[in-house]
Order: C-alpha cells, then structure tokens, then sequence
C-alpha cells in the first residue's frame, strides 16, 4: 500500500500542485540563477526563502519599501518563508536561548539581535511569503530524551503565541498569508505523537514535520514520518523540511508527504554532483572528457538537448562560472521533473511499483 497522494494548494499568487519541490532561495535568490530560469526551465511553481537570513539583509525596511519579497526578486509565482528557527538555533556558542525567545548574534557582522515569536511572525508579515512557518526550536537528532521533551514543550508554547500573534495581524500587501506549525519531537515516537496531535488540534491550513535528516538514521526517518502522518489532517498540505535525496523524496513521497525543501540539488549543482533517472555522476571524473550523450538521456532537464556530459566535465575543470550555473539548472530541473512523475504516477495508479523500480537506481553513483 502507498498513503502518495496528489493534491492542489492554492495561493493568492498561483496554484501549487502536490506533490511538489520548493528550490531553496535562502536570501531572496537562488544561488547561481536567474528567476527566468525558475520560471522557464525549471517551472518552479514556489520557492523558499529564510527569515533569518532576510532579516540580516537586506532587511524588513528594505523589504517593505519594495512592497515585499515578490516585488523586490521578480518571482511572480508562490514563496515560503522558513522561519530562521534552524538557522538560529545552528549558531552554536553566538546565541541564548530562552522561554521568551532567542537572542543570537549576526553570523556576518557579530551585531546582536533577539527573535520572539511575535517578532518572526511581524518578520514573516515584512517579507510576505504566501506560507510562512511557526518559529520553533529543532533539536539535533541525536538529542537526549530530556532535551528533546523540554525543546518541544517550548516550541509548542511559541506555536501558541505565532498563531495569537498571526491572528492579531493583517497581511502588508493585500494577499493571503498561511502560517504552518511544525511538528517537533526528535526521534522519539510518544514525542512525535503528542505533538503531531498538538499541532493537529490547531487547524492550521497546512502542517510542517521538523527536526528530521539532521544526523538520525534513514529508517528512523522514514518511521517518525509515518507516524506523524497517520495523525495529521489529511485534507491539509505536510511539508517535510530539509530532505532530501531523490530517493528521500520518493520514500516520503510515498509516506503522504506533499511538499518538500533542500539545499541538496543547487549545493551539489555547484559542486559538479548531478542527478539523473540512472544515477548521481561526478562530472569531474576523467571517464565523461570525452561522453558526448546528454547528462541524462531521459531529458529530464532542458540542458539535456543542448550540452554533454564531455561538455560540462571541461567546464567544471576549467572552474568556469558556467559550471555552476549549468549544473544548478539541471538539478533543479531534475527534482521537478521528479515529483511531477511522481505526481502523474499517483493519478494513473501505480506510484508503488514506480517508485520501488526507480528508487534503486536513483541511488547509486555512474
């Protein structure tokens, strides 16, 4: 059996359609591309962008002036805005933490700066995203049991004063906002349980499983997933942050995941790692100088019909900007490709075996 299901999510800029990869623009861009690109060869239907990172710069009184985030990047089509709580709380030894907030130092400049959870919702409302997230707090997943209990009574009371907060404000700029909790808890099963059902009472428009892919097993992945999902409404949108492989995304895909974010494919497009329906290549390896064949000779990218592997090999050796810009598309493009087959796989029937057949080879180096 597969819980896969395809679904629409409608914002005020656009329809989204499920299940459905958001490209990560941590700073209003995603690095190394144009929007053109986004909107032409990668049709991405929404993108992500970070509270925290928007905050430090350019800043809400930029932000604001430009009339928000779709005004000031040209990305017409739907946003979503992180809400800086893993960044926040990564800055290990420059932050302090606390049942009011988080005070933290900026990573660029060492200046000080305090983040509440009224104060990221009024953030949130500055930079406009049409879904914005609950400030939490996300554990490693290697947190004690201890921990990992006292973290998540404290994200469930910020939950509680972001919604009291959302409630209290209006959007800036004449268009919906959705606020989505995120379900916390580690790798704990009762955890996961109490605060799926906590964030479930709430009848958010959609719902967001944080905490995972930050260091637990693949396996143990996968079942704290199930077992938020069986308690999640299944009439609203849940958005697994940060993951992942293509095989992640498939697996929970197959899990009743609609919406997925990572770093992964811009990162490793950078990096000359790039994904196809056979394989991960390294593209600096000798073996493709003279591979004359598309990167992926099932055409999931619109790189495919015009550059080879021989092609891209030569330019990530010879570090030109190209490279990078290239393999981001690419990537990129794959990704979407991916969870829209994954998509039309559901509609037709026969996501499970589709999904069992593709995901061994998904895995493995060429």
């Amino acid at each position: 059996m597969s819980a896969a299901r395809a679904g629409v999510i409608h914002t005020d800029h656009g329809d989204i359609h499920t299940p459905i990869f958001m490209p990560v623009g941590t700073v209003g861009s995603v690095k190394g591309i144009q929007q053109r690109d986004l909107l032409d060869d990668i049709n991405a239907e929404i993108i992500l962008g970070n509270t925290y990172h928007l905050y430090l710069r350019p800043g809400t009184t930029v932000l604001e002036a430009a009339g928000g985030l779709h005004r000031f990047n040209g990305f017409p089509r739907p946003m979503l805005t992180d809400s800086g709580g893993f960044q926040v709380f990564s800055l290990t030894g420059i932050r302090k933490l606390r049942p009011e907030g988080c005070e933290f130092r900026s990573h660029i400049d060492g200046s000080k700066h305090f983040f509440s959870p009224e104060r990221v919702i009024d953030i949130e409302r500055s930079i406009g995203a049409d879904i914005i997230m609950a400030f939490d707090e996300c554990p490693p997943g290697t947190a004690s049991y201890e921990y990992s209990k006292q973290s998540l009574q404290l994200t469930h009371n910020w939950l509680d004063r972001c919604l009291q907060r959302y409630r209290e404000t209006q959007p800036r700029y004449g268009y919906h906002q959705a606020l989505f909790p995120i379900v916390q808890g580690c790798t704990y099963r009762d955890l996961r349980r109490q605060s799926a059902e906590y964030v479930a009472e709430k009848q958010a428009e959609g719902n967001a499983i944080g905490g995972l892919a930050v260091g637990e097993p693949t396996e143990v992945m996968y079942e704290m997933i199930e077992l938020v999902n069986g308690i999640l409404p299944r009439d609203r949108p849940r958005y697994l942050m940060g993951v992942g492989t293509p095989a992640n995304i498939l697996e929970a895909i197959g899990l009743g995941v609609d919406m997925f974010d990572c770093v992964m494919p811009s990162r490793n497009g950078r990096n000359a790692m790039l994904f196809t329906y056979e394989g991960t290549l390294n593209m600096r390896n000798a073996k493709w100088a003279t591979d004359f064949t598309p990167i992926d000779p099932d055409g999931a990218s619109p790189i495919d019909t015009t550059y080879t592997r021989a092609y891209l090999h030569h330019l990530y050796k010879a570090q030109e900007l190209l490279a990078l810009q290239l393999g981001t598309i690419h990537n990129l493009a794959f990704y979407l490709r991916l969870v829209r087959d994954a998509r039309q796989h559901i509609i037709d029937g026969d996501f499970r075996q589709w999904k069992d057949a593709i995901v061994p080879k998904l895995s493995q180096r060429l």
